[in-house]
């Protein structure tokens, strides 16, 4: 079956699409809004405010795929192109691995579609904490609902894969909480490889929905652009620099385009936006810029069945468990997930090599694999990480794990290798260098309880990034407003995951489609109050 390309059809009636990397002389941009980024904010964004009769420029670092370009089988090559420094973004230290999108669409082309809403709980605190304002639970719901509808999303309707029923089926053995994860897919066609682009248009990522919606309605897309820096003058932002990308999207071309506009929506994600920021030596009066940026750092544990799993097919994430994600006793909680099992993938998490690792991929056809996702921002030792700039204006993310979140960590392991037996695993092993392989609940209790919770020991990574521009109305501690507006800069917007003042203890998409929607909604009518429809 031909998958329909797009972004072909819409060039060849006009749409205004440009590849930096072909100019061959600097150029000033003009628009009554610039966008840097195209993903979850950016992408949402460029509807809303193109819907309002704006004139719209998008700027993405990235370049641009279609389903054509998304080979399902070649892991390598996708992950190089798809993901930020050829997915080997990390913490300063190396010890948590960062996965995050870089191509048109953002990491919205290539996450596992899981869409929950931001929990009441969050809510609430970033409301007492941060003075974040209009933002409860039923507040946001009717800007939540908008976006459901907008990109399909809704619980999985299918059967999940045996990787992420066992996740079910062992919840229900001890009596935890389960539930079934919303997506955002229409026409799904439940092949597994969500993370490397999909290659059927089913996905409903900024790639197929917000952006030609936006580029309908004249938007102007430049890929392979990487804004360097933000002029400032005056109290406003008064352009961009912005430099072409070779075809590689490695170096700079040598062309610069000057980009000037009425408004300007930062939208690059919470390392990239927080580091433009300080790049740019931003205004910062309280020292937040970069501060408080959040992770949900994952460990995970790595089951054997007697029975097929077959992890690199179906859905990647259809059932998820919050029964451990607020404790009672104040300590940090975490939610349970699965992840796909692509051989690429798996292979990083087993932390194995030479003929141990080979017996471990001929077992894959009969192996899953639970992960953990911790709620940093919450706890008084938990105040997350900080973006910083190296000497050549680089990101840098420095990370630290204290008590509390190790404490976290070894219960995750502990659940985790509990649930793997009660759903029929012969043998648990948690990703963690000193670990064995366990075959019974005892056994791995015992040895769990034992383990080293130090770095580069314990198999950690993350693949959601909040914090560095906090959103409240409380200055001292937040960089924007309720509303998403820079509280120094008059014509400056942060719509991306820097806006949370701290995890959210759900994966962010969902999160960042709803106040995005409504933050720009705003945004528009301020901007084009007789032709704003969204």
């Amino acid at each position: 079956m031909a998958i329909n390309d797009l972004y072909a059809d819409g060039l060849a009636k006009g749409w205004l699409i440009r590849d930096a990397s072909k100019l061959e002389r600097d150029e000033t941009l003009e628009a009554d809004v610039v966008i840097v980024g195209s993903g979850a904010g950016g992408g949402t964004a460029a509807e809303i405010l193109g819907a309002a009769g704006l004139k719209v420029l998008m700027l993405e670092e990235g370049a641009l795929y279609t389903a054509a370009d998304f080979k399902q089988l070649d892991e390598f090559s996708s992950y190089s192109k798809l993901y930020q420094e050829g997915a080997g973004r990390a913490t300063s230290d190396g010890a948590i691995p960062i996965l995050q999108g870089r191509a048109v669409g953002g990491t919205t082309l290539v996450n596992w579609t899981t869409s929950i809403r931001t929990p009441a709980p969050t809510l609430a605190h970033w409301t007492q904490r941060f003075d974040l304002r209009d933002s409860g639970a039923d507040d946001m719901a009717p800007w939540y609902a908008k976006m459901e509808a907008r990109l399909g999303i809704a619980p999985w309707a299918a059967e999940p894969n045996a990787n992420n029923a066992a996740l079910r089926d062992g919840c229900e053995k001890l009596g935890l909480h389960w539930k079934v994860i919303p997506r955002n897919v229409r026409g799904c066609w439940n092949l597994g490889y969500c993370g490397l682009g999909c290659p059927t248009n089913a996905k409903q990522s900024m790639l197929v929905t917000t952006i030609p919606a936006a580029l309908e309605r004249g938007m102007t897309l430049v890929h392979h652009a990487r804004v360097e820096k933000v002029l400032f003058a005056k109290g406003k932002v008064s352009g961009l620099t912005v430099r072409a990308l070779d075809a590689e999207t490695r170096h700079a071309s040598g062309v610069t385009l000057n980009v000037r506009a009425r408004h300007y929506v930062l939208a690059g994600g919470a390392i990239n936006t927080p580091a433009l920021l300080l790049r740019s030596q931003a205004p910062d009066p309280h020292q937040r810029l970069g501060q408080r940026t959040c992770v949900h750092p994952v460990d995970a544990s790595v089951a054997v069945f007697d029975r097929a799993i077959d992890g690199y097919h179906g859905a990647p994430q259809s059932i998820y468990s919050d029964h451990f994600l607020w404790p009672e006793d104040g300590r940090i909680g975490y939610k349970l997930e699965v992840p796909p099992l692509q051989p690429m993938l798996f292979s990083s998490v087993l932390g194995r090599f030479g003929s141990e690792l080979a017996a471990a991929m001929d077992r894959l056809p009969s192996t899953g694999v639970l992960i953990a996702l911790m709620r940093d921002g919450f706890h008084a030792e938990s105040e997350g990480g900080r973006v910083r700039i190296d000497d050549l204006g680089a990101p840098v993310f420095d990370y630290e794990l204290h008590d509390a979140l190790w404490d976290a960590l070894r219960r995750a392991y502990l659940s985790m290798a509990e649930i793997q037996f009660a759903a029929g695993a012969k043998s648990v092993r948690p990703a963690h260098l000193d670990a064995g392989t366990y075959t019974s609940w005892s056994a791995a209790k015992a040895a769990i309880e034992q383990l080293p919770m130090k770095k580069h020991r314990a198999g950690l990574v993350t693949a959601h990034l909040m914090g560095g521009c906090a959103m409240g109305e409380d200055r001292k501690l937040c960089v924007i407003n309720s509303r998403g507006r820079h509280h120094e800069i008059e014509n400056l917007s942060v719509f991306d995951g820097s806006m949370f003042p701290s995890s959210i203890g759900a994966n962010p998409q969902l999160s960042i489609y709803g106040f995005v929607a409504r933050n720009a909604s705003a945004l528009a009518e301020q901007l084009a109050p007789a032709k704003a429809t969204a």
